[in-house]
C-alpha cells in the first residue's frame, strides 16, 4: 500500500534535527572546521586549539604578534566565520 503524503528521507533527517538539540552542535562544528577556509593556512599553523563554549569562540595562538593581528580583526573574523555557516553561532572570539 503506497501512502499519499510521501517525504525525501532529507526532510524527514532535517526535521529530526531541528527538532532535537544536535543542530546548534552541527552549525559550532562547521564554523570550528571552516576556520582555515576563513582565514587561511598560515593563520591556522599558527593555532593549536579552537572550541566553542557559550557562543564564544576559543582560539589558541601560539605567535603573540599573530594573536594581536587576530584581536585587532576579531570583529570581522566573527563576521566571516557566522557567515561561512550561515547563522549566528558564536557572539564573541577569546584569543589566548
Amino acid at each position: 500500500m503506497r501512502r499519499k503524503e510521501t517525504q525525501k528521507i532529507s526532510d524527514i533527517l532535517k526535521d529530526v534535527v531541528k527538532k532535537s538539540s544536535y543542530e546548534q552542535k552541527i552549525f559550532e562544528t562547521r564554523l570550528v572546521s571552516n576556520w582555515t577556509n576563513v582565514l587561511g593556512p598560515g593563520i591556522a599553523r599558527s593555532t593549536s586549539e579552537i572550541y566553542i563554549k557559550n557562543k564564544t569562540l576559543f582560539v589558541k595562538i601560539e605567535s603573540p604578534v599573530v594573536r594581536h593581528e587576530l584581536f585587532m580583526m576579531r570583529s570581522r573574523i566573527l563576521a566571516a566565520l557566522n557567515e561561512s555557516v550561515g547563522q549566528q553561532v558564536i557572539s564573541n572570539i577569546h584569543f589566548s
